[in-house]
């Protein structure tokens, strides 16, 4: 069986400090309520960050030499043939 809350009288549930841990979220967090079909609802963490932290997040190392298109492909193929190989 899970773990029992209680609803006020304003419909609200605090829930416990397991449960809290267990989603990984703290006091401040956000957390997001999906309201499934057979009456159950799902609860996980709301995502972090922003977009703007995103930003060069995909950048490549200084140094590093450019690939080519038909070097991409290569490694596209050799990936889905499950021969994947890093980069020469």
């Amino acid at each position: 069986m899970g773990t029992m809350l209680t609803v006020t009288a304003k419909g609200q549930v605090t829930l416990r400090k397991e449960v809290l841990e267990h989603l990984g979220v703290s006091p401040g967090d956000k957390l997001v309520v999906e309201l499934m079909p057979d009456g159950k609802v799902q609860v996980g963490p709301a995502p972090r960050g922003s977009i703007e932290s995103f930003f060069g997040s995909l950048a490549v190392p200084p140094g590093t030499p450019p690939v080519s298109i038909e070097e991409m492909n290569q490694a596209i193929a050799a990936g889905w043939a499950g021969d994947a190989k890093p980069w020469k």
